[in-house]
């Protein structure tokens, strides 16, 4: 099973399913590539406030800043990729506590 973090290079993807409800992580969900870590958003799909707000959410759980977040894949997509550059070791130990 593909776990929704992996650490690659000195930077943290995390394999992420925006959701509409309740702001925030909301732990994993199955996918078919293994799973994904859920995280709620109240903003909409528009300009990328979505996306800037679901890098937020996941920044704070990481004790990350938010500028450390970008989107690697699936900007337009419901299944994406956020990756969290800073201390690898550090920053993997958080999303594999949720």
């Amino acid at each position: 099973m593909i776990v929704f973090w992996r650490v690659v290079g000195d930077t943290v993807a995390v394999a992420v399913r925006p959701r509409a409800s309740r702001a925030g992580l909301q732990g994993k969900v199955p996918d078919t590539d293994g799973e994904r870590l859920a995280i709620a958003v109240r903003e909409p799909a528009e300009d990328g406030r979505a996306n800037r707000a679901a890098g937020a959410a996941l920044a704070a759980s990481a004790g990350a800043a938010q500028s450390r977040v970008e989107v690697a894949a699936g900007a337009a997509s419901r299944r994406k990729t956020l990756r969290i550059s800073g201390d690898a070791a550090a920053i993997a130990t958080r999303p594999a506590a949720l």
